[in-house]
């Protein structure tokens, strides 16, 4: 994978974290075309907040996403922001297999994972991500 520094006025940089998402519950909710949307708006969100996905799947109770971002991005309030429009969207899009199991107007869990990425090299990481059992 080649470098794709970001640059502004001050610095040049290339971060990059691993976000991992879970459902409420850990309930098997995600669906294969819940997934694919779910590709499309952090790709939206992401070009929102100049920032990059470099991968991103999922399996029925969780997601994975690897994305490059800048310093000065504030990690939390972009994590809220990905949760609460995610699950939004999804709940519109997808009503009645969300809403057969969860009542109330939540889909993730209120704790999430993230980690930059320097303990193992991005392509071994891609590839554990490429690798989720995506549902059918």
């Amino acid at each position: 994978m080649k470098n794709d520094f970001i640059s502004s006025a001050r610095s040049v940089s290339d971060m990059k974290a691993h976000l991992v998402l879970t459902t409420k519950y850990r309930k098997k909710v995600l669906t294969g075309d819940m997934i694919s949307r779910l590709r499309d708006v952090l790709t939206e969100l992401c070009e929102k907040w100049n920032c990059k996905v470099i991968e991103f799947n999922g399996e029925d109770n969780h997601i994975h996403l690897l994305f490059q971002y800048y310093p000065q991005m504030e990690l939390p309030k972009f994590i809220g922001n990905i949760k609460s429009v995610t699950s939004r969207r999804l709940r519109q899009e997808f009503p009645d297999q969300i809403n057969k199991i969860y009542w109330k107007k939540v889909l993730w869990n209120e704790s999430y994972f993230i980690a930059s990425c320097g303990g193992v090299t991005i392509s071994v990481l891609k590839k554990y991500i490429e690798n989720q059992n995506s549902p059918s």
